[in-house]
């Protein structure tokens, strides 16, 4: 088995889940520490199929939701699969489901029927609208909750224009890594107490997070803000800027850093002018500022100006692409881009872990796992024989990896 490393070294999860939000927060666990076994029905979680592209039969999709977890493959349709999975939830820390409401219950795996057999048990649940309210029996998607949240009626290049939601699955993403905030939070009171509790939230949730600055205008203003590119709706000039050869982000958000600005732009005049001689009045005049700083920015490439701002104190960075920021020597640093070998695919990279610890340091150690690849290994640990194992896996209750 792979070292484990990490502050959740010792927590032992279950993820029952599928696609995305439930799997972010197994690997988030799994990365700090955890370790995570991957449940899949016996045609394999969903994504394995999200293809194009593939690596060598490999679904890029699932090698990078599902690394550093270990794989098994149950069918939970039937009486000795359901056995085998109980079996496992008998010592587990945690459990991670995002199935519609009802669907575990319906197996008898609900929080409640769990519980009476493993008080200690944290049981996650990941949802497109949570557990309680009037929509909790339906189904959801990313795209539905950005649309529900207000995300998608303030992002875009402006009023007037179609709705656009956030490239990224924002949405699903930020539901994992809340819903593994919450079982770390579970598991230090577990800790304290033995007792175990239900972790619940949501994709709708989860977006509305992402509503902080517009929803305060909302609240004191009583008018719902709109999309304004990549504008700031508090702060300016907080937005991206067209060079001689490309875009530049410029944050001079507040008083010292315009005036920095100014003078990086070879115009000092400016800080002086009173349209824009403070915060308030630059939002006041947010289009006159943007079009009076176009055709200063026009003037020189995007490293060009990146030198200049640097050297100034002015925050700015450039717009990369996917690959770029790949490539990008601090990205590197931080070890948020890593190498990863897998069985089939051979050398893949994923995604690191985005909280460092001085103590405990989390890694990225495991490839996702083949469907069922560590069948025979988990249920080997949960105490069942040889002949006990094979009978499973004959019977089909049980799936393994092909050799």
């Amino acid at each position: 088995m792979t070292e484990r490393t990490g502050p959740l070294t010792g927590m032992r999860v279950i993820e029952l889940a599928h696609i995305m939000a439930g799997p972010v927060c197994g690997l988030m666990l799994a990365d700090m520490g955890a370790d995570v076994v991957k449940v899949e029905k016996p045609n394999g979680d969903d994504t394995r199929r999200t293809v194009p592209p593939e690596v060598n039969g490999e679904s890029a999709a699932f090698m990078i939701m599902n690394r550093n977890k270990r794989g098994i493959a149950l069918d939970l349709k039937s009486d000795e699969g359901k056995a085998v999975l109980r079996r496992l939830l008998a010592d587990a820390d945690v459990v991670i489901e995002n199935y519609r409401q009802g669907t575990m219950e319906k197996l008898g795996l609900g929080f409640e029927d769990l519980r009476k057999e493993n008080p200690g048990l944290i049981y996650c649940a990941v949802s497109g609208f949570g557990r309680t309210g009037p929509y909790a029996a339906r189904g959801g998607f990313d795209l539905v909750a950005q649309g529900m949240s207000g995300l998608m009626a303030i992002t875009g290049e402006g009023p007037g224009r179609p709705p656009v939601k956030v490239g990224a699955p924002v949405s699903d993403i930020t539901a994992g890594i809340l819903a593994a905030l919450g079982c770390a939070s579970a598991y230090a009171h577990k800790l304290a107490t033995g007792q175990g509790q239900m972790v619940d939230t949501s994709l709708l949730e989860a977006a509305i997070t992402h509503t902080y600055w517009q929803s305060a205008i909302a609240f004191a203003t009583g008018v719902s803000p709109g999309p304004m590119g990549s504008a700031h709706p508090l702060n300016a000039p907080y937005q991206a800027f067209p060079t001689a050869d490309g875009w530049i982000n410029i944050g001079a958000a507040n008083q010292s850093n315009w005036e920095r600005l100014t003078k990086a732009l070879g115009a000092p005049e400016l800080a002086g002018d009173p349209r824009f001689a403070n915060g308030h009045a630059r939002m006041d005049n947010r289009e006159t500022l943007v079009a009076t700083l176009e055709p200063l920015f026009r003037k020189r490439t995007t490293e060009e100006w990146l030198a200049a701002m640097e050297a100034a104190g002015v925050p700015a960075g450039p717009v990369l692409s996917i690959m770029e920021m790949h490539e990008d020597p601090h990205v590197l640093a931080r070890e948020m881009v890593v190498p990863l070998t897998h069985p089939t695919a051979g050398p893949t990279k994923a995604i690191g872990l985005p909280i460092k610890f001085s103590d405990t340091p989390g890694k990225v150690a495991r490839p996702s796992p083949r469907l069922g690849e560590h069948t025979r290994e988990v249920l080997a640990e949960a105490g069942y024989d040889a002949d006990t194992m094979e009978r499973i896996i004959a019977s089909g209750a049980g799936i393994v990896a092909d050799a």
